[in-house]
């Protein structure tokens, strides 16, 4: 008896495996140019090119993939940042150059939207968003935690005076670098960034003072 091979089914190939970081990042991209209230789910899905049904088990719904990502930013930004705090050969004032120095080349950073995610991100929620803002709060006041622990060691070193509030010091220099990402939102460049890190470490002999 002869077989119709035409009508034997090819067997299916293996079930795509869901890329988790690949679609995080995805989605980060969409959070950080869109911010949180405008994306949606199906914004999601469409840029993730994952199903909607994966999506939900993996990470439940919008709050628990923007909270995914943010996590993501944080791990990543903080291995960045915190190799340029922790230099013990570099001086305060190079330590912070660098530093600085970082942020504007990632603010304008033309492989990302411009900006810092979490600024971005947090300059356009809604009110209804209070867990997302206390979420968000909640991480930028880790990193300013971190600028006073690096302040803080550099004043037992003696780089700043004694009487010096580090804390302020810390706020200070929060507000610098959100006001560096707000201009590389309005499409400031690297350089234009520079003068203002320029303009805060000429500041700095002053500050250290207060």
């Amino acid at each position: 008896m002869s077989t119709d091979t035409s009508c034997i089914k090819k067997s299916r190939g293996r079930p795509k495996v869901f890329d988790r970081e690949a679609a995080l990042d995805k989605a980060m991209a969409l959070f950080w140019k869109h911010g949180y209230e405008a994306t949606s789910m199906a914004h999601l899905v469409e840029a993730t090119g994952a199903k909607a049904p994966t999506l939900y088990a993996e990470f439940t719904n919008k709050e628990g993939m923007f909270k995914a990502v943010l996590d993501r930013y944080i791990a990543r930004v903080t291995q960045q940042r915190e190799a340029c705090l922790y230099c013990e050969d570099r001086t305060l004032e190079q330590t912070l150059e660098d530093y600085l120095s970082l942020l504007a080349e990632m603010f304008t950073d033309k492989e990302t939207p411009s900006g810092c995610f979490m600024i971005c991100t947090s300059a356009v929620l809604a009110v209804s968003s209070e867990d997302i803002s206390a979420m968000i709060k909640m991480r930028q006041s880790m990193q300013e935690a971190t600028l006073v622990h690096f302040l803080e060691q550099r004043q037992q070193k003696g780089e700043i005076p004694a009487t010096t509030s580090v804390r302020n010091l810390a706020k200070y220099l929060c507000c610098i670098i959100q006001g560096m990402s707000i201009s590389a939102i309005e499409n400031a460049s690297y350089e234009e960034l520079m003068q203002i890190v320029k303009t805060t470490l000429r500041l700095l002999p002053e500050l250290k003072k207060n």
